[in-house]
């Protein structure tokens, strides 16, 4: 900016210090947007190819280094003693809950936390109802890695009776809490025996919708600063007119 320009440029300093506050502000949750976006390609792309691949065997699931979405074949029983209430659950409008029950894999020996599925929980007086079959089954899984850490306003209380309703899930703190040997992630049913309602979305928010996001948090960067950028010059032009009518005025 050249001296003439900065002569005629007086924005006055609370909007130079809102601008300083605001402007770096948006112009971060825009690019924070823009990066959500590339993870949740990446998500997307991970989910499609560990689909079209062949399912891992139990005894291999300890092993793998990326395990999300990776369907894995099991064999085994569920635990109908110790099942897990996930609360919060919407499904189409209608509130419900995620059954999660504790189920022994007969081939690696683990204790996995199976998510069977979605149920309509409507009168909160009464327990959620469901069965658990009590032969030896074969099923199809897939891992589900949370993207990031789950926020609670505060911890499920532990050792209460079960069915317990929970929040969050930690199958870690579960298998400490009943002394077993199991794996640290949940996986969810696929279409088989045992399950009840399915078609858990990949992503909450696809790609597109954090790009429209940040394309908003740009826009009101540019308007911020085109709002400053205005009311710097015309103010100037302001005091310079008010000066004139003054001198007007003395003579």
């Amino acid at each position: 900016m050249n001296s003439s320009i900065a002569r005629r440029f007086r924005p006055g300093l609370w909007p130079t210090l809102v601008v300083l506050a605001l402007l770096p502000a948006l112009v971060s949750l825009g690019f924070w947007q823009l990066g959500r976006a590339e993870e949740k390609r990446q998500l997307l792309t991970l989910d499609a190819q560990h689909r079209l691949a062949e399912p891992v065997t139990s005894t291999q699931l300890a092993s793998l280094d990326a395990p999300a979405f990776r369907r894995v074949l099991l064999r085994g029983q569920f635990d109908a003693d110790h099942s897990l209430i996930l609360d919060n659950r919407q499904r189409d409008g209608h509130v419900g809950v995620e059954l999660l029950q504790p189920f022994h894999d007969q081939a690696s020996g683990l204790w996995l936390l199976v998510n069977r599925g979605w149920l309509p929980w409507q009168d909160r007086r009464t327990s959620p109802h469901f069965d658990t079959p009590a032969q030896v089954l074969n099923l199809e899984a897939w891992v589900y890695v949370p993207p990031g850490a789950t926020y609670q306003l505060s911890a499920d209380p532990i050792n209460q009776p079960w069915p317990r309703l929970v929040t969050a899930l930690a199958p870690g703190k579960l298998w400490a809490e009943l002394g077993r040997e199991g794996y640290d992630h949940e996986l969810r049913l696929m279409p088989g025996p045992a399950t009840y309602q399915l078609g858990w979305p990949v992503v909450a928010l696809g790609p597109e919708q954090h790009i429209g996001y940040a394309v908003q948090w740009f826009a009101m960067s540019l308007t911020l600063a085109g709002l400053y950028l205005y009311f710097g010059f015309h103010n100037k032009k302001e005091k310079r007119h008010g000066r004139g009518h003054e001198s007007t005025r003395a003579v």
